[in-house]
């Protein structure tokens, strides 16, 4: 029976982290790589080492620090201790960038810690968003703030990289092929849920997207609106933003195999219509 789950090497959506009361179940995240053996920080259940949205605290005998960082204290996460690999086989080069002259593994994370020593990563390094005038934005916060205040989506991506202004494409949580592995056009049971409690009976994807379904649309324009009232700078705020006609999946190429979405499939695969929203 497990009373125990650890989620690590991908986003947490809020509700994972509050399974059913029935289940038992407590979900630490962690944080870690295979460069470092697994675990480094977690999130565990006693009261001094629990922080919601963090992944925790150092496991004993590491150490953690962040590299430029910048005003907020954001900077890229680094390791240290003796669970640190060698380096990668026949490939120096590789292993220089990775750790540096004093034994720090670069992650490519980004995050801040705070004055409790807790560690919350916020984005990847080479997923930062640098707008035509210059600020950078880290994109990962944005969409999941827009996740948990909307359960009927599946994936939200926030783009404008060289743009004046972000904006994002969105998903629907839809049913899965159970065949092909791949979108259908239905939707899924949440999101059905979660429409019928907003006072929406639409069933399946294209319904919401052809008749411009009032409820869905609304939903959206007001926790987006939300979510921009708690932005840091104007340059962090969502200007537009559509929905997709098809959720991601891996057959799709919009998801890896651990089921990260791969940003760089999406911004060539809807680069069409990511112009679209900087043109009107």
């Amino acid at each position: 029976w497990c009373s125990h789950q650890c989620r690590a090497h991908c986003i947490v959506k809020p509700n994972t982290l509050h399974p059913p009361k029935y289940l038992n179940w407590s979900v630490h995240v962690c944080v870690g790589m295979s460069e470092s053996c697994g675990a480094h920080c977690v999130n565990q259940s006693t009261e001094d080492h629990w922080r919601v949205g963090s992944a925790g605290k150092n496991l004993v005998a590491v150490s953690t620090k962040l590299s430029d960082t910048n005003v907020s204290g954001e900077g890229e996460i680094c390791f240290s201790g003796r669970h640190l690999f060698m380096g990668y086989l026949g490939d120096p080069v590789r292993t220089s960038r990775a750790i540096d002259n004093q034994g720090w593994l670069h992650t490519g994370d980004i995050g801040h810690l705070d004055e409790n020593g807790f560690l919350y990563v916020t984005g990847r390094t080479c997923e930062v968003i640098m707008l035509r005038g210059g600020e950078s934005v880290l994109p990962l916060p944005i969409e999941s703030r827009i996740l948990a205040a909307l359960p009927f989506l599946s994936h939200v991506v926030v783009v404008g990289d060289g743009k004046p202004y972000l904006s994002c494409l969105m998903t629907l949580s839809c049913v899965m092929d159970r065949v092909t592995g791949g979108p259908t056009d239905q939707l899924s049971p949440l999101a059905r849920r979660w429409m019928e409690s907003l006072g929406s009976y639409s069933t399946t994807v294209s319904g919401v997207i052809a008749g411009r379904d009032k409820t869905v649309f609304t939903a959206i324009t007001d926790s987006l609106h939300r979510a921009n009232t708690v932005a840091p700078t104007n340059d962090h705020k969502i200007q537009k933003w559509t929905l997709l006609d098809r959720d991601f999946s891996i057959p799709g190429g919009e998801l890896g195999p651990t089921l990260k979405v791969r940003r760089f499939v999406v911004h060539k695969k809807y680069a069409t219509t990511i112009e679209t929203l900087y043109r009107t």
